[in-house]
């Protein structure tokens, strides 16, 4: 099959069947391309997560666009944005055409109480397979616990921790090898 179509109907297929926006996506996208069709390693596809989140947008979207330029430049990222946003694009086209019609429906209320629990399930499996991925330092671990800290218990703004973790990565860059976990 021809790589491009190969490329845009794997993020077709991860944007049609997977609800719950940027971060529920994040496990469908790595499955796809790192488990089922091996285009990427998990190491590489974790720097792209870092990387698309600290951009502004969606970070499916991002992913989706990082990944189709790294393995087919611009075309690769057209086609891979393409294939993520077509299948959203025609169900809000759809949705906003008849919403005053169907919002009232217990079938559709039912529908997105099922489905609220799958997404916080979907966003915590990709916290816990992201984990994995990353080296066992104690840096690590202290950002980590601070970023977990200043957001959920602070309420300190996203961007404010981003920027002081990538600061504290910066500073203590330069210890790399010791401060190893066992």
């Amino acid at each position: 099959m021809n790589f491009y179509l190969n490329l845009f109907l794997i993020f077709l297929k991860v944007g049609a069947f997977t609800l719950g926006g940027g971060y529920a996506m994040i496990p469908v996208i790595q499955r796809e391309v790192v488990h089922n069709h091996k285009l990427i390693d998990a190491d590489e596809f974790l720097d792209i997560i870092a990387v698309s989140q600290s951009l502004p947008g969606a970070i499916a979207v991002n992913s989706a666009v990082f990944i189709g330029y790294k393995l087919a430049g611009i075309i690769g990222s057209l086609v891979t944005l393409l294939g993520i946003v077509l299948p959203s694009l025609v169900v809000i086209i759809t949705v906003a055409i008849f919403y005053n019609e169907i919002k009232g429906l217990k079938v559709v209320q039912a529908f997105f109480q099922g489905v609220r629990p799958a997404i916080v399930a979907l966003i915590a499996a990709t916290v816990v397979k992201l984990t994995y991925s990353i080296p066992k330092k104690y840096i690590n671990f202290f950002i980590i616990t601070l970023s977990f800290v200043g957001i959920a218990l602070l309420d300190i703004h996203p961007i404010v921790i981003i920027i002081a973790c990538a600061l504290i990565g910066l500073i203590f860059s330069r210890k790399e090898d010791s401060d190893e976990l066992p």
